[in-house]
C-alpha cells in the first residue's frame, strides 16, 4: 500500500500514481498539465436540463470504496483508458479517504448507486482521479455537483490530469507544467476545505 504522507506529498509537488497491468506503480506528472478553470466551467445545455430535473441524488462520501471499485471496473468512464486502478490504489486510496483527504462526488437513483467520481482534496487543490457511471449522464451530473462544491468552498484549482475530448466539453484546458506548478502552490495555500470537520 501506498503511505497516506508519500500520497500527500506527492500530490503537493505536481505528482500521482498510476499502475500498469501488472499492477505496477509508476508516478506521473503531466507537462502539458489538465486543468477545468472554475470560473470559466461549461455546462452544456442539455446536460443543465437533465440537472435541473433532479433525476438522480448526489451525495458525498457515502460509499467510497464502491465508487473507486466501480471506476477500476467495467464501468469506468471509456476515456479513463484501462484500469490502471489496481487493488494496492483501491486500499492506498480508502486509506486517504479514511484521513479525511480522499473524497467521493456520488449519483444515486433511490438506492442504487449510479455514477460519480472521486479525487483527492488538498488545500484549495481538488485533483480528480476518475469517473464511472452505470446510468447515461450520471458521472456528468456528478461532475457538476463537484464544480458547485469546490466554488462553494472556495477552491481554486481542478487538476484533470489530462484533457481528453469528454473533459474538453466542460471547459478543460492543457497549462504548461510550470504554469500548472504556480496554480498549485498558490491552491495549497488557502484553507478551503472540502468537508467540515467532523
Amino acid at each position: 500500500m501506498i503511505p497516506g504522507d508519500l500520497l500527500l506529498a506527492a500530490y503537493a509537488s505536481g505528482w500521482f500514481p498510476m499502475a500498469d497491468g501488472e499492477g505496477q506503480i509508476s508516478w506521473y506528472s503531466p507537462d502539458p498539465r489538465g486543468i477545468i478553470p472554475l470560473d470559466t466551467f461549461h455546462v452544456p445545455a442539455r446536460l443543465q436540463r437533465i440537472v435541473r430535473q433532479g433525476r438522480v441524488r448526489i451525495a458525498i462520501d457515502s460509499d467510497f470504496e464502491a465508487v473507486i471499485r466501480a471506476c477500476a471496473g467495467a464501468e469506468r468512464d471509456p476515456e479513463d483508458g484501462g484500469t490502471w486502478i489496481s487493488e494496492e490504489i483501491v486500499q492506498s486510496y480508502c486509506a486517504l479517504h479514511r484521513l479525511g483527504y480522499a473524497h467521493s462526488v456520488e449519483s444515486w437513483q433511490g438506492d442504487r448507486l449510479v455514477g460519480g467520481l472521486y479525487g483527492v482534496s488538498l488545500g484549495g487543490a481538488f485533483f480528480g482521479e476518475s469517473m464511472f457511471h452505470r446510468s447515461p449522464d450520471a458521472s456528468k451530473v456528478a461532475l457538476v455537483a463537484l464544480v458547485e462544491r469546490l466554488r462553494a468552498r472556495g477552491f481554486s484549482l481542478l487538476d484533470t490530469q489530462w484533457v481528453t475530448v469528454h473533459l474538453q466539453q466542460f471547459g478543460a484546458l492543457e497549462i504548461p507544467r510550470p504554469a500548472y506548478l504556480g496554480l498549485l502552490e498558490k491552491s495549497l495555500r488557502t484553507g478551503a476545505r472540502f468537508c467540515d470537520p467532523s
